[in-house]
């Protein structure tokens, strides 16, 4: 085999050369943009709270009265659920320089079963906490299941606008047969148990499940009043009888009825009532995550509940 003259090895051996340096170059330049990208991704995730769980704010070194906030519609979904009213609540309480903790409430109310259960969490922090107050302070309304939750506070405020009470219960729906019988749509349910289409929206209504359904309202509904009776004691006006009608009142119309104790706000309450003016928001921030996780965890229990809503409302 007759050999290549030493110059064009040499050549070709640079050329070789210089190709293996840029795919080297091209490798460690996409290493580099995948890098940058990853931390400007990071930074982002970090800054709106993707990684971690509910975020507090600090806290301060010296006595404060600390809040927790809880606005919406109460329901599992939410951003007013019991699980982060109870966790920012927990913290307060944990944190040795609060010297109160105020409920921040602005609901319409939501779900009973949500309500009945932070109304009982905070009755059992208030005795694992026996020397720290727990008050309620109201902003726009608080009525429903949001009154249900706050007569656990040792006192609740208001402003004279606020709305507070609606002590009743609710479900709703809709009944669609005549619409039905106009467009000649025949509804066929079948069903295994008497009971299975419990006031289906497309069946003509059922007397006896109507009167199945009012009969658990009117249970839920004592339910409610024995909460605030026990919550309030004498200080209601038992001889009112619109006071458990469902009706909503202003916050001076509360104080007179015993729903509500005084008017205040958050740093009235904090510097007048507690003697500690610094307030700590402990109300905890749910991540990206925290928030999907939720919504994927009841999705199925939406989607059942989609025809027939029960609430305190």
């Amino acid at each position: 085999m007759e050999q290549q003259p030493w110059e064009r090895q040499v050549l070709t051996d640079l050329l070789q050369a210089g190709l293996k340096e840029q795919r080297r170059a091209r490798r460690w330049n996409i290493f580099f943009r995948l890098l940058g990208f990853g931390i400007v991704l990071l930074v982002i995730a970090t800054a709106m709270g993707w990684f971690g769980g509910k975020e507090l704010e600090s806290v301060s070194a010296g006595p404060h009265t600390a809040m927790v906030s809880m606005s919406g519609e109460i329901a599992a979904d939410g951003e007013a659920n019991i699980e982060n009213v109870l966790d920012g609540v927990t913290a307060a309480y944990d944190d040795k320089n609060t010297k109160a903790v105020i409920l921040n409430f602005n609901s319409p109310g939501g779900s009973p079963v949500q309500a009945g259960q932070l109304h009982d969490e905070l009755l059992r922090l208030k005795a694992k906490y026996p020397s720290i107050p727990l008050y309620v302070v109201i902003s726009d309304i608080c009525a429903s299941g949001c009154y249900y939750a706050a007569v656990a506070a040792d006192k609740i405020y208001a402003d004279k606008a606020s709305m507070v009470g609606s002590i009743g219960v609710l479900m709703d729906g809709f009944g669609f047969t005549g619409t039905m019988e106009k467009l000649g749509v025949e509804r066929r349910l079948l069903t295994a148990g008497a009971n299975k289409g419990f006031l289906d929206p497309y069946s003509p209504l059922n007397a006896a499940q109507k009167g199945k359904a009012q009969a658990m309202l009117d249970e839920i509904h004592q339910q409610f009043i024995d909460t605030v009776k026990a919550g309030r004691g004498k200080k209601l006006a038992l001889d009112n009888p619109d006071l458990f009608s469902g009706l909503v009142w202003t916050g001076s119309t509360g104080i007179k009825l015993g729903l509500v104790d005084a008017l205040g706000s958050v740093d009235s309450v904090a510097r007048d009532v507690v003697k500690a003016p610094d307030v700590i928001d402990f109300t905890p921030q749910p991540g990206y995550f925290d928030r999907f996780a939720r919504r994927i965890g009841v999705a199925a229990a939406t989607q059942l509940g989609s025809q027939l809503k029960l609430s305190i409302h």
